[in-house]
């Protein structure tokens, strides 16, 4: 939780057709539910360039706590029985003169991918960077063959803005490029 969070303040609730998810801060008791499709996704080596051999303990270090920086937060998105769906982290993109450009970093459970979970944690990242203030959101390290997720974020007001070539070795494409994505804020 945010420490001007108040313990007493309600979830964002999002409903979609498939399901209804709710999107609320993570907790320490979380992290078991979470690192198996962080594994997954991480050692699939497809969409994320973190290190495969990173320890648990590294791996939550890393996902529970996006940053020092006092405007960070690790959400989860979760169905209505609490099975933790997928979860978001997000952040200031670059510290000190960077600081008003937000950042976040997305996974989602294999068995919940299609069904408007990243939809969820991405509108709830925007409405959250608009409170803290920030003026923009960027992703940095968008994997161009990463269709599903780069046509998500385009249908939620971000924009290519330039592609790295080359920047990221994907097992079965090679060296492709990664998208460095943009949306401003009201």
């Amino acid at each position: 939780m945010r420490s001007d969070q108040a313990e007493h303040e309600p979830p964002t609730e999002i409903e979609r057709t498939t399901m209804t998810v709710e999107i609320r801060d993570a907790r320490a008791e979380d992290w078991p539910a979470i690192l198996p499709f962080f594994r997954e996704i991480v050692d699939a080596g497809e969409t994320y360039a973190y290190d495969p051999t990173l320890t648990d303990d590294q791996a939550r270090d890393l996902w529970m706590s996006p940053s020092s920086a006092t405007k960070s937060r690790t959400t989860v998105a979760v169905d209505a029985d609490g099975t933790v769906l997928g979860s978001a982290n997000m952040y200031p993109n670059r510290p000190g003169p960077g600081a008003h450009v937000a950042s976040a970093s997305f996974m989602v459970a294999d068995a919940a991918r299609g069904k408007g979970v990243g939809r969820a944690l991405c509108q709830d990242v925007i409405t959250w960077s608009t409170t803290e203030g920030f003026r923009a959101i960027q992703f940095n390290a968008v994997v161009e063959t990463n269709t599903a997720a780069v046509h998500l974020w385009q249908s939620l007001g971000f924009t290519i803005i330039g592609t790295v070539p080359e920047a990221f070795h994907h097992p079965t494409h090679g060296y492709v490029g990664l998208h460095v994505m943009h949306r401003p804020l009201p």
